[in-house]
């Protein structure tokens, strides 16, 4: 630590001393990967847990096997996967007994921490009484997560559905919206990701995920994207477009209108400020209902708010959930107002496992750890550190083309090209293998795979975010 606080300070003097464009030619210079070669990687902050030692399949063999007995689309992170085999808060470990710092959380799933006592503890304990029955029963357990998940919620956001997985909590809410509004047609934006089932595949604007099956009535209108979009941050130029794109594109009428406030898969980008305040009054004029996607954003990991469009100032007629909710617990929610879920009592609306109390008992741990450490505030600082430290780092490297988000919903975007924003496809693979090599996994995002999604656990250390830093400069630096 204490010599990753000097190698910052011995940086941060350069850079009062000399203008960021001259302290990049010194990077750059013929110099700098002989400097480069002479420095010793940044250490991992020290952490009290001893892993267990590895008996099980060699993760050779799983990969072979995994080709055989598993379907051939899933696919993998680095040249040599991974073998993980134990977790511990902000950390993960291979086989092998190595140690990892988790900077993607299983895809922004483990909010509280790997094997977080509490939440292990309130599994385990409904485990041994009553593993599942179905809400065709009576059950304290659903009911006590019900409660505690609408406190949190604004407006009149009070009744909650239960379900396995965001997928499902967006075709859900689909479902609803098109109910509730007698229309069919659903505006998306483009980049978006709400999931892989035949009905979400149309909600989702990434062409790298959607197979050629009928879409539906769906209709995806530009991304209000500050980096990359046509318009920059002009909410209103992009909220125009939402309305001419109804006007024009469809009967005039409209079932829904569904964003994240942050696109985890299209890579880390936080909607233009006031965007969603404008398309909500656009949508609603045109019959439809307002769908939050907090899948990802949720649960005060922007650390600016509790929920991802509170960023934007407006609270929607329906918000779906999952990942965090349960720090790796098959869960989801979809919350909404009385009026709009009663729609679905027309039909028999069911989900066999949707609240069971093993799940159900798991959630509402997640909630109270969340309020009991103030996971919130924590990654408000925490955030705005990496941030800072981010940004510096943007400073000395070109290749960062941009760093985005808030709190621990973080996007780093790679460019070959500042000025075209040339995706670095080819670096970013090699940084990623370089920073897993150093004991740091981070995700990856957006259409060309260019963007280092940080999104960790959020026991995540400004240590850590720290040693992230130092990880990413060491391994930029040799590129």
């Amino acid at each position: 630590m204490a010599a990753s606080l000097l190698r910052r300070g011995a940086s941060a003097a350069g850079r009062r001393r000399c203008p960021a464009e001259v302290l990049r030619r010194l990077v750059s210079s013929e110099v700098a990967p002989e400097r480069a070669a002479s420095r010793a990687p940044p250490e991992m902050p020290p952490f009290d847990h001893q892993p267990r030692p590895y008996t099980g399949m060699a993760g050779a063999e799983i990969f072979e096997k995994r080709k055989t007995v598993l379907g051939p689309s899933l696919f993998h992170y680095y040249q040599k996967p991974l073998n993980i085999v134990e977790g511990k808060m902000q950390y993960l470990y291979d086989e092998h007994g190595k140690r990892y710092l988790d900077c993607f959380g299983g895809i922004v799933t483990v909010s509280c921490g790997h094997c977080h006592p509490d939440i292990v503890n309130a599994v385990v304990e409904q485990t041994k009484l009553l593993q599942h029955t179905t809400t065709i029963y009576l059950h304290h357990a659903i009911v006590e997560f019900a409660e505690a998940l609408t406190s949190k919620m604004p407006g009149n956001l009070k009744v909650a559905y239960f379900v396995n997985s965001g997928t499902e909590a967006n075709e859900l809410a689909m479902l609803m919206a098109r109910l509730y509004s007698g229309n069919l047609s659903m505006v998306a934006l483009r980049n978006a990701y709400h999931g892989g089932s035949a009905g979400t595949i149309g909600l989702t604007g990434l062409q790298t995920w959607k197979y050629p099956i009928p879409q539906g009535e769906i209709h995806h209108v530009m991304n209000p994207d500050p980096y990359r979009g046509t318009f920059g941050s002009d909410a209103a130029a992009y909220a125009k477009e939402v309305e001419e794109h109804i006007t024009y594109g469809s009967s005039g009428r409209v079932a829904g209108f569904i964003a994240e406030t942050f696109q985890g898969v299209g890579g880390a980008v936080e909607l233009a400020p006031g965007y969603l305040k404008l398309a909500y009054d656009i949508v609603r004029k045109a019959g439809g209902v307002c769908i939050a996607d907090e899948v990802q954003s949720g649960f005060g990991r922007t650390g600016s708010h509790y929920w991802g469009f509170q960023t934007q100032g407006v609270i929607p007629d329906i918000v779906t959930m999952a990942k965090g909710i349960g720090n790796g617990l098959p869960l989801g929610a979809v919350v909404t107002t009385p009026e709009i879920a009663s729609v679905l009592s027309q039909k028999i609306q069911f989900n066999t496992f949707g609240g069971n109390p093993v799940c159900s008992a798991g959630g509402l741990a997640v909630l109270k750890v969340l309020d009991k450490e103030k996971r919130q505030a924590h990654c408000a600082d925490v955030g705005a550190h990496l941030v800072e430290r981010l940004k510096s780092l943007q400073e000395k490297h070109e290749i960062i083309g941009d760093v985005r988000g808030r709190g621990l919903m973080l996007g780093v975007e790679l460019v070959t090209d500042r000025k075209e924003k040339t995706p670095a496809k080819a670096e970013t693979i090699e940084l990623f293998e370089k920073l897993k090599d150093l004991g740091v996994l981070v995700g990856k995002g957006g259409l060309h795979g260019n963007v280092f999604r940080i999104k960790p656990p959020m026991c995540f250390s400004k240590d850590d975010a720290d040693f992230l830093v130092d990880a990413m400069d060491y391994a930029m630096s040799r590129l």
